[in-house]
């Protein structure tokens, strides 16, 4: 897609689950964007170009309206408080809190603890391969059983009930990582609100395999 002056640029990677995240929050808010593709394994995120955007040299950032947002999150709620409509979060500040921690735990304490940054650290420090691969099952382990363990008493579809919340945006590309490192998925309920998720064109068309730049 050719970009124009009011469209916002994605700076992303098929399969970075934090792009991800942002790809199906646009979608479900129906803004369209441009793409702007930085092969994380060829490093193209810490060209000087985007680095002047984004002085982690991380994915994603959002350009728009001559603006640049960055962390996952922060662009999920900017686009939430400027398109309220469908919610990302609840009204009631209590499950408004639980949904803010939820996804915290995946995008705060697992996704970045064996993102591919870490792991080449790990691999930096001399590890092999099948204890960098085990570091990572371990932590995206622990991470989604605490998930499943916070919303074990709410009814789905979703995590939070009948309303698609920003949990369900970091749930669902955590469990394509998770099967990526061959995490054995031991969580019904979390693979049930999948399903329901992917049933929504928002997320089907975010998935990574859809992307243009998918390998």
């Amino acid at each position: 897609m050719t970009a124009t002056p009011d469209m916002p640029v994605l700076h992303g990677y098929f399969r970075s689950t934090a792009a991800y995240r942002v790809r199906i929050a646009l979608n479900l808010k129906r803004v369209a964007w441009c793409d702007a593709f930085h092969h994380l394994r060829h490093g193209e995120q810490r060209a000087p170009a985007y680095l002047r955007l984004n002085p982690q040299g991380l994915v994603p950032a959002l350009e728009w309206e001559g603006a640049v947002l960055t962390q996952s999150l922060a662009i999920c709620e900017y686009l939430d408080e400027r398109i309220p409509a469908p919610p990302l979060l609840p009204a009631n500040p209590v499950v408004r809190a639980h949904v803010r921690a939820f996804a915290q735990v995946i995008a705060c304490d697992t996704h970045p603890v064996q993102n591919l940054r870490v792991l080449q650290r790990l691999r930096a420090a001399r590890l092999d391969e099948a204890a960098v691969n085990g570091w990572a099952r371990d932590t995206i382990t622990d991470g989604l059983s605490a998930c499943n363990a916070l919303i074990a008493d709410r009814d789905g579809p979703y995590c939070f009930g009948t309303q698609v919340t920003l949990a369900d945006l970091c749930l669902i590309p955590q469990l394509f990582n998770a099967r990526r490192f061959g995490v054995e998925l031991a969580w019904p309920r979390l693979l049930a609100v999948e399903a329901a998720c992917l049933a929504l064109p928002a997320f089907a068309d975010a998935a990574p395999e859809r992307q243009p730049d998918a390998e």
